[in-house]
């Protein structure tokens, strides 16, 4: 690392080993090593989903477990990521992303070698708060090291991870799944070398200056704020499975989940370090591009979750096929996340990208509105694309044009705001708009079989379409096809919001310093100040 330097007394805050720019090559190596650990944290997410039907199985759970396997890792990646954001604003972040990997490495073991359902579901708490890490720390870290004018010629590298996970996962799960001699257990253990190769490159390539600081950890904030968002979460994950929308279920949750964050703002608004400082929705650049992110999870992650369970039901396709089925969104995504970071980084203008995304994404939800049970791959590929590139172009500029905006002292926090809104979003449209596609797949079927699902049966399960009749089939279909449809068309206008958002958002020049550079220079006008 670089040579330490003696902090002159009373300069708390300054840097005791101010590392030097690092090179573009430096940049590539120690990037791997945050994609390594981005790649795992994704992994994550999308491998279970083919393989939770055996696991379930094999560990002699019920519908309820299968559940909680999914929701425990959401829970605790989404709750926890403002938490790592914090924590890397006080101390040292390479420290804490080894840190969340090797929470990662722990739980993925555990989950893999779990004999009980109970044992799975604590290890995939663990995994989702190193997930948590992973996924506030790697865009924490890419600011503090490369300035945002150059930000834009990296954020290829993530897209190209980003799609990758998400596509493979769920291949990489059925394929484990199917083969006799590996089985469910390595969809666990298949992330563990990621993680480790992770923690070893981050150790020889990170260089990044140690922070020496008195800090006061806000333990009640974090408390208050994990739990009122874990209370949401729950509602939004379990109403319309586990209870009814209009429930005391609900009312409870609800209720607990705003007594608990008006708590946690109150003691926010008091603390010397609060875990989310609220000040900084007072910069217009934050409260607006956390508003996009809010709504940018709603319509996309609440529509495109449906996609593969179209094209399995409505277009008859296998889960293998229904996975490869959704490349083209991601090549859309790749594609023009690559192009407008290295237009950005070359003109240094970003503001096009962020409206022109927001017009795409709605066009995307908009064209993907009029799908049916009858509409041609070829077609759908194209309305995947639309959605892939706005997405694209507007999800990774928003937390740019964040990151560019706030002091260097802030960016942990900025950055983690961004990610948990829009995993929120997330949870929150899927779990909504899922509510609207049973409600609606029950009315389409109701109509089809002459009111004899009129039950809402088919709210409660998803059909197996090899045991029904042809004219049955064709009802199921027809009855997914409207209602992917419908969720399509409920999300359009969240994009569209989010589009509405962007437009206040002021143009500013993009800063031509890293995270540490304008640190550095932040705690010398700090020290300045008090002489």
């Amino acid at each position: 690392m670089s040579a330490a330097v003696t902090p002159e007394a009373g300069t708390a805050g300054a840097p005791e080993g101010a590392a030097p720019a690092m090179t573009r090559r430096q940049i590539l190596q120690a990037m791997s090593g945050l994609m390594a650990g981005m790649f795992v944290a994704i992994l994550a997410s999308t491998v279970v989903s083919n393989a939770l039907p055996r696991i379930i199985a094999d560990l002699n759970g019920t519908q309820s477990s299968y559940t909680w396997v999914v929701t425990a890792e959401l829970l605790a990646m989404t709750a926890t990521v403002p938490i790592w954001g914090k924590l890397s604003d006080l101390y040292d972040k390479k420290l804490l992303i080894q840190l969340s990997l090797s929470m990662f490495v722990v739980g993925s073991l555990v989950a893999g070698f779990s004999h009980s359902v109970g044992l799975l579901i604590v290890s995939r708490v663990v995994q989702g708060i190193g997930a948590g890490g992973l996924t506030a720390l790697a865009q924490v870290v890419m600011a503090a090291i490369i300035p945002p004018r150059e930000l834009g010629r990296y954020s290829g590298i993530f897209g190209a991870v980003f799609a990758v996970g998400t596509v493979a996962g769920p291949l990489i799960g059925g394929v484990l799944v199917d083969t006799s001699w590996l089985g469910w257990r390595w969809c666990f253990f298949i992330g563990v070398p990621f993680a480790l190769l992770a923690i070893v490159l981050l150790q020889l390539t990170l260089r990044l200056p140690t922070v020496r600081r008195e800090v006061k950890i806000d333990y009640l904030g974090a408390v208050l704020i994990m739990s009122g968002v874990s209370a949401l979460l729950l509602w939004v994950t379990l109403a319309g499975n586990r209870f009814d929308w209009a429930s005391w279920q609900t009312a409870a949750l609800v209720t607990a989940g705003v007594v608990l964050l008006l708590a946690a703002v109150l003691v926010e608004s008091k603390v010397q370090e609060p875990i989310i400082p609220l000040d900084i929705f007072r910069n217009r650049t934050v409260a607006l591009t956390t508003v996009a992110s809010l709504l940018v999870g709603v319509a996309m992650f609440g529509g495109t979750v449906f996609l593969s369970q179209y094209f399995q039901i409505s277009l008859g396709k296998t889960p293998t096929a229904a996975g490869l089925m959704s490349l083209p969104m991601i090549l859309g995504l790749m594609i023009s996340t690559t192009v407008a970071g290295q237009i950005i980084s070359a003109r240094g203008k970003w503001k096009g990208f962020l409206i022109a995304g927001g017009i795409i994404m709605t066009a995307g939800m908009g064209l993907l509105s009029t799908i049916s049970a009858d509409s041609s791959f070829g077609l759908l590929s194209v309305y995947m694309v639309v959605l892939g590139v706005g997405v694209g172009m507007l999800m990774q500029n928003l937390v740019l044009a964040a990151q560019n905006d706030v002091p260097a002292s802030e960016l942990g926090a900025a950055t983690s705001v961004l990610s948990f809104f829009r995993s929120l979003g997330g949870a929150i449209g899927t779990s909504a708009l899922g509510a609207v596609l049973s409600h609606r797949v029950a009315s389409e079927m109701a109509k089809g079989f002459g009111g004899a699902a009129d039950n809402g049966g088919a709210g409660h399960g998803v059909p197996d379409l090899s045991k029904l009749p042809e004219p049955a089939r064709e009802i199921v279909e027809h009855a997914y096809g409207v209602a992917t449809a419908d969720v399509f068309l409920i999300g359009a206008p969240f994009a569209f919001l989010a589009l509405i958002a962007v437009l206040f958002i002021k143009e500013k020049p993009l800063k031509t310093q890293s995270g540490m550079a304008r640190l550095a220079q932040e705690n010398a006008a700090a020290v300045e100040s008090t002489h």
